[in-house]
């Protein structure tokens, strides 16, 4: 079993500085081109471990919002990858004919699922619908707030508020409005799930 989040920048052209944000994070969460390409301008694919998809998709959600104006379309396929290449966008299989087919349903959507397991998909899109409609309204500082407590959950709040210049107050009534503990929830429950899949 393997994912793969097939995915493309909204408003690519409106903001020019969202490349750079974007290679960061993938090269966070693996290496190009083996494990992620950017393709067509402001596509890109990537794979992970399954059990982290969609914590790797709210890494870059987190990190593209945090410029103004641009957001992403995420689609997450899971399933088999039954044949390797040194490009991820030559490999294939069923991860890959998962997400290409739940990327060309997204339209209002930006972040949904498809597996093998029609079940799994109506849960999870369900509550991926529900959690889109906060992080699609966050703020560039919302956004960025998240993000650095994303990659850094040891850190508390004071600790975070040194590390990006703001008052722990700040921090604290942010991470609230983006929603950041219903989000992790999410998260664990989705890695709990695939692991009892």
């Amino acid at each position: 079993m393997t994912a793969i989040l097939t995915a493309d920048i909204i408003n690519s052209r409106t903001q020019q500085n969202w490349l750079p944000v974007l290679k960061a994070v993938l090269n966070r969460l693996g290496d190009e081109p083996k494990d992620w390409e950017i393709y067509r301008g402001d596509s890109f694919q990537l794979e992970v471990k399954p059990t982290e998809a969609l914590y790797s998709a709210l890494l870059i959600k987190s990190a593209v919002k945090s410029l103004d104006g641009v957001d992403v379309r995420i689609a997450i396929g899971l399933g088999e990858k039954t044949h390797d290449a040194a490009k991820i966008t030559e490999a294939n299989g069923s991860a890959f004919v998962n997400s290409g087919t739940c990327f060309d349903r997204l339209k209002k959507q930006t972040l949904a699922l498809q597996s093998e397991h029609t079940d799994l998909d109506t849960q999870f899109n369900l509550i991926l619908e529900l959690a889109c409609l906060t992080m699609d309204n966050w703020t560039p500082v919302s956004a960025q707030v998240f993000h650095q407590k994303l990659l850094h959950p040891q850190l508390n709040q004071t600790e975070l508020s040194e590390m990006l210049g703001k008052s722990q107050s700040t921090i604290s009534a942010t991470l609230h409005r983006a929603g950041y503990d219903e989000l992790t929830k999410m998260l664990q429950y989705y890695s709990q799930t695939l692991n009892n899949h």
